[in-house]
């Protein structure tokens, strides 16, 4: 349990970082801290608070979060390391990924290329789905699930592509301007993102039925944010709460992209049938059974059969 545990901090941990960045991307706080990896010539865990104000703040919070996401993840990898097999690989391809995060977002200071926030945005969102499904991965629900149809795990596969797909959009929006793109992603969603959710829930799976209509009501909130941070945008309309919601609308915006994704790989994990076997190899829908062992004839007890059905 501590690896699930782990998980589901680091899940909350990056949720709380995503807003975090979004503030430093919608508040032009990306350079308020000129230097990296020390913040003006401060070790980072070591600036001191009276001098975190303005972009600063927004900048120097962002840092810090990003270190405990890090330290989350190391302590993550290490308890999967213990547990072997495809879990134990996921572990580091989570810390592989959260370093090369913190790189991209240093040299985005460094450099001074804007470019390389559109590679950093995107890749926080994929680490949250990816953190999302280790949580699941390593939780009792992960187990046991029932059969379902080739069509819609398929479905549900492209699903979770379109759904980042958008996100790559929205990072071309924010970062260049590409509004209509990002409005034909999100056509593309809310074509493909229901169908999924409404099989999901007619198979009655513990887990799936109830994760779809939660994506459901997350698909909603996500198109109320999204035209709301469309007319605080590009409208003249007035808005309540003026600056603040102008603020707080593609904050919001961009985190619940962010849960939508991750409940959407999590929802294909599941369909699927994926299963990690700790210290064997990933366990699909297709039954197969390793031979018995010359030694033994009956096989290795401690070896795990393969499951899963077509």
């Amino acid at each position: 349990m501590l690896a699930h545990r782990l998980a589901l901090g680091t899940v909350v941990a990056t949720a709380v970082l995503i807003v975090f960045g979004g503030l430093v991307t919608n508040t032009g706080a990306a350079l308020a801290v000129p230097d990296w990896p020390n913040t003006f010539g401060h070790n980072l865990f070591l600036y001191p608070w009276s001098g975190m104000v303005g972009g600063i703040f927004y900048e120097h919070s962002h840092r810090l979060l990003g270190a405990t996401v890090g330290l989350l993840t190391l302590a993550l990898a290490a308890a999967l390391w213990r547990r072997g097999g495809t879990l134990r690989v996921l572990g580091l391809v989570a810390l592989a990924t959260v370093v090369a995060q913190g790189v991209l977002g240093g040299l985005r200071v460094v450099l001074l290329r804007d470019e390389l926030a559109l590679i950093h945005g995107p890749l926080a969102q994929a680490f949250l789905a990816l953190v999302a499904t280790l949580a699941f991965l390593t939780s009792p629900s992960a187990r046991a699930t029932a059969p379902i149809d080739r069509g819609l795990r398929h479905l549900a596969v492209v699903a979770a592509a379109v759904t980042y797909a958008q996100i790559v959009l929205g990072a071309l929006l924010t970062h260049a301007g590409w509004l209509w793109l990002h409005v034909g992603g999100a056509v593309a969603v809310f074509a493909i993102v229901p169908i999924v959710t409404a099989r999901a829930r007619r198979t009655g799976d513990a887990v799936a039925a109830p994760l779809a209509r939660a994506l459901l009501a997350l698909l909603g909130l996500q198109l109320v944010l999204g035209i709301g941070a469309y007319l605080a945008r590009f409208s003249p309309l007035w808005i309540p709460g003026e600056q603040t919601t102008m603020l707080a609308l593609p904050v919001v915006h961009r985190l619940v992209g962010g849960l939508l994704f991750a409940a959407t790989v999590v929802l294909a994990v599941r369909l699927n049938g994926w299963q990690p076997q700790s210290g064997t190899e990933w366990t699909g829908r297709r039954t197969a059974t390793r031979p018995a062992s010359a030694s033994g004839g009956m096989g290795d007890p401690s070896r795990i059969r393969r499951e899963s059905r077509v």
